[in-house]
C-alpha cells in the first residue's frame, strides 16, 4: 500500500491518509447543480477527484465514491433566497422542472464521458432524498440546535457555537460573521443573521415543494450532502471533496449539521480544489464569464481562438496542482495541447523501439527509478504536474532510444511501457484521441517509415545532407510529417 499524503483543509496541513475502515474508503464529492450547461469550472473538481478515485483504487483500496446531483435550483448558494432557477426555466419554457434538471444532467454526463471521468459508485439526487433531509432536520431540532419560525426551520448558529465551534473549516469567527453579514430575505424570521435554513416554507408560487410537519416547503441547500453522505457512507467517512468556493458556507454548515445531529463530526479529511480564473476573476455562472465545455470542444465562443479537445482540457487541468489557481488563456490551452500531443507521441514511439540483449547503464538507471518517481509525486498530495514532468522526461529518453543513442533490453522496455501507460491512461485518465483511421494507417505504414527514417539517420550520421533532405521531402510528398526536434525525430501521418 502506497503512503499517500493529502492536504486536509480542516487542519490546514498535509496528513498521511489513514481510512476509517481500511481497506474500504468512503468518498463524497459535491456534484453539479443542474440548471445550466457544464462549464470549465465543473471540469476541475470532476477531474481532480476522478484522479483521486482512480489512484485510491490503484493502490488497493475498495472505494465507494458518492457524487450528488443537485436537481432543485433553489438549493444552490442560499436557500434563504428561495430562488429556484430550475423552476424559472421551467416556467419560461413551459415544461416540467424535472425536464430541465434531466436535460442538464444528461449534458453533464456527456461532458464527463468526453473528459474520461469515471462515473461514481453512487450518484444520488437531492429530490430523491427529501425524507432523509427531513429526518436530519428533526434530529437537529430534537437536540436543541434549531428552531421553527413561520413554518421554516433555522439552524441556531450562536447556540451551536457555544457548545462546539462554528467556523472550524473556514477559520471564520462567528462575531465577525454576524457583524459583516448582509441583509437577507426573510431575515426577520431568524434570531440571528448568521442562522441558515434547514427547511423553508414555500411561497404560493413556488413549484417544487414537499409536505413536512412544519410546512409545505423544501430543504435548505446544505442538508442534502449531510443527509446523503450519511445514508450511503455512514455516520463517519473518510473524504469529502469539492471546490474551494464551497468551504464557506456550504461545507462549514455541513460540519455543523453533522455534529448537531449525531454529536460528532462525519468527515475525516476535507479536500478542496482551487478555482479556474479568467483575467484573474473566478470563472462561473454568477459572474457570467464562463465558457461551457461544449463551446471549448467546438471552438464556438468569441474568447476562443480554436476548438480544444476534451483531452487537451483534461491535460490543462492536470498540468497544475489541484490546490493551485489555474488562469484560462488560449496560450495556456495551446501549450496544454502541445504537451498532450508530445505525451501521446512518446507512447506511440515506444512501439518503434527495437530492444536489444542488454540495457546500457543510463537506460537501466532511468527505467529503474521512473515508476517510483511517479508514485512519489502521486503520494505527495496528488502532484500531477510532477507526474507529467516525469513522463515528459521519459518521452525525451524514448527519442534517445529511437535515435540509437542508447540501448534497452526487452525487460526494461516492457517496464518503461507499462509505467507510462499506467500513469498516463490509468491514473491521469488521459486517452489517445487520434482517429481510428489514422491509427490504422500509421500502424500499417509504421514499419516502412521507421526503416526509411533509419536510412535517413544513417545519411545524417555520414553528413550526407542531400540524401537526408531527399528522404524527408519524399516522405512529406507521401503525406508524412517528419520533424527534427532537440529530443529526436518524430513523424505522423497527415489527416
Amino acid at each position: 500500500m502506497q503512503n499517500l499524503v493529502i492536504y486536509n483543509t480542516l487542519h490546514r496541513q498535509k496528513e498521511r491518509f489513514q481510512p476509517i475502515a481500511a481497506p474500504h474508503v468512503g468518498m463524497y464529492v459535491c456534484g453539479p447543480t443542474v440548471y445550466g450547461y457544464p462549464h470549465l469550472g465543473h471540469a476541475r473538481p470532476s477531474i481532480t477527484f476522478d484522479v483521486l478515485f482512480r489512484y485510491l483504487q490503484h493502490i488497493g483500496y475498495k472505494v465507494r465514491y458518492v457524487r450528488n446531483i443537485t436537481d432543485v435550483g433553489h438549493l444552490e448558494h442560499d436557500a434563504d433566497d428561495g430562488d429556484d432557477k430550475i423552476a424559472k426555466k421551467a416556467r419560461l419554457e413551459k415544461i416540467e422542472p424535472m425536464e430541465v434538471a434531466q436535460h442538464y444532467t444528461n449534458r453533464y454526463h456527456e461532458a464527463m464521458r468526453l473528459l474520461n471521468v469515471l462515473p461514481p459508485s453512487i450518484e444520488p439526487h437531492a429530490t430523491g432524498h427529501i425524507i432523509e433531509q427531513e429526518q436530519l432536520v428533526e434530529e437537529i431540532l430534537a437536540n436543541g440546535y434549531a428552531y421553527e419560525s413561520n413554518g421554516s426551520i433555522y439552524f441556531d448558529v450562536e447556540k451551536y457555537d457555544k457548545d462546539h465551534r462554528y467556523g472550524v473549516l473556514s477559520g471564520r469567527n462567528l462575531n465577525d460573521m454576524i457583524n459583516n453579514s448582509r441583509n437577507l430575505n426573510g431575515v426577520n424570521e431568524k434570531r440571528n443573521q448568521a442562522d441558515f435554513a434547514l427547511w423553508k416554507r414555500a411561497s404560493p408560487e413556488h413549484i417544487m415543494r414537499w409536505r413536512s410537519a412544519w410546512s409545505d416547503g423544501f430543504p435548505g441547500w446544505h442538508c442534502e450532502c449531510t443527509a446523503m453522505g450519511r445514508k450511503y457512507l455512514g455516520s463517519e467517512f473518510d473524504i469529502h471533496g469539492g471546490g474551494m468556493d464551497l468551504v464557506f458556507p456550504h461545507h462549514e454548515c455541513e460540519i455543523a449539521q453533522a455534529v448537531a445531529s449525531q454529536g460528532k463530526p462525519m468527515v475525516k479529511y476535507w479536500m478542496h480544489n482551487n478555482m479556474i480564473t479568467i483575467n484573474g476573476q473566478k470563472m462561473g455562472k454568477s459572474l457570467n464569464n464562463f465558457i461551457t465545455l461544449e463551446q471549448f470542444f467546438s471552438g464556438n465562443h468569441t474568447t476562443l481562438e480554436q476548438a480544444y479537445s476534451p483531452m487537451t482540457i483534461r491535460f490543462f487541468i492536470l498540468s497544475a496542482h489541484y490546490r493551485g489557481t489555474v488562469d484560462f488563456s488560449n496560450e495556456a490551452l495551446q501549450a496544454a495541447q502541445k504537451g498532450y500531443e508530445r505525451l501521446m507521441n512518446g507512447l506511440e514511439d515506444l512501439e518503434r523501439i527495437a530492444p536489444e540483449a542488454l540495457s546500457d547503464e543510463k537506460t537501466k538507471a532511468f527505467v529503474a527509478t521512473l515508476r517510483q518517481k511517479c508514485y512519489d509525486a502521486m503520494n505527495d498530495d496528488l502532484m500531477t504536474p510532477a507526474v507529467i514532468s516525469n513522463l515528459f522526461e521519459a518521452c525525451h529518453f524514448i527519442n534517445i532510444l529511437i535515435d540509437h543513442k542508447a540501448t534497452i533490453s526487452t525487460e526494461d522496455l516492457k517496464e518503461l511501457t507499462e509505467t507510462m501507460r499506467i500513469f498516463t491512461f490509468d491514473l491521469l485518465g488521459l486517452k489517445n484521441e487520434r482517429s481510428n483511421n489514422n491509427d490504422a494507417r500509421e500502424a500499417a505504414y509504421g514499419k516502412v517509415v521507421d526503416m526509411v527514417l533509419e536510412l535517413r539517420a544513417k545519411a545524417k550520421a555520414e553528413k550526407n545532407w542531400a540524401v537526408s533532405d531527399q528522404i524527408r521531402n519524399a516522405l512529406a510528398d507521401a503525406g508524412f510529417q517528419v520533424k527534427d526536434t532537440k529530443d529526436g525525430v518524430t513523424w505522423k501521418l497527415d489527416k
